[in-house]
């Protein structure tokens, strides 16, 4: 074996659990702390409780919420859309309705113009005189 290039190795360190429990082993680290052991866990006790490590479940509800909210503010955006786009349809078709009726309106003025009887003047048969000549 090389020399220094390993761990120094400790024969006798303590495990700490969370619950209070201490282990003597060997490890190269100089303590180790741990949060579960054989004598507070629900498989050794027999004793069902959760258990969350880091509030793994927290963290998981808190998912789950920010999840549904979001959808159902996406759901709101897309009936404001849908609401805006009807809007939008209802004012082009009310600009449509308009225009035509303005449009049968001009037609109809126009053929209440060409409708209306023309005054015809009398012209009178005599010729006007011309000029430079005197008769």
């Amino acid at each position: 074996m090389k020399k220094e290039i390993h761990p120094k190795y400790h024969e006798e360190i303590v495990i700490t659990c969370a619950c209070g429990a201490k282990f003597h082993a060997g490890s190269t680290s100089d303590e180790i702390t741990t949060e579960l052991c054989s004598k507070c866990h629900p498989f050794y006790t027999g004793k069902h409780k959760l258990v969350d490590t880091a509030g793994r479940v927290d963290r998981f509800t808190a998912k789950v919420k920010k999840a549904s909210e979001s959808q159902s503010k996406a759901e709101q955006r897309k009936a404001a859309q849908a609401a805006y786009y009807t809007k939008l349809q209802e004012e082009k078709m009310a600009v449509k309705k308009d225009a035509k009726a303005a449009g049968k309106a001009k037609k109809e003025s126009k053929k209440a113009a060409a409708a209306k009887p023309v005054k015809v003047t009398k012209i009178s048969a005599k010729k006007p005189a011309k000029k430079g000549k005197k008769a």
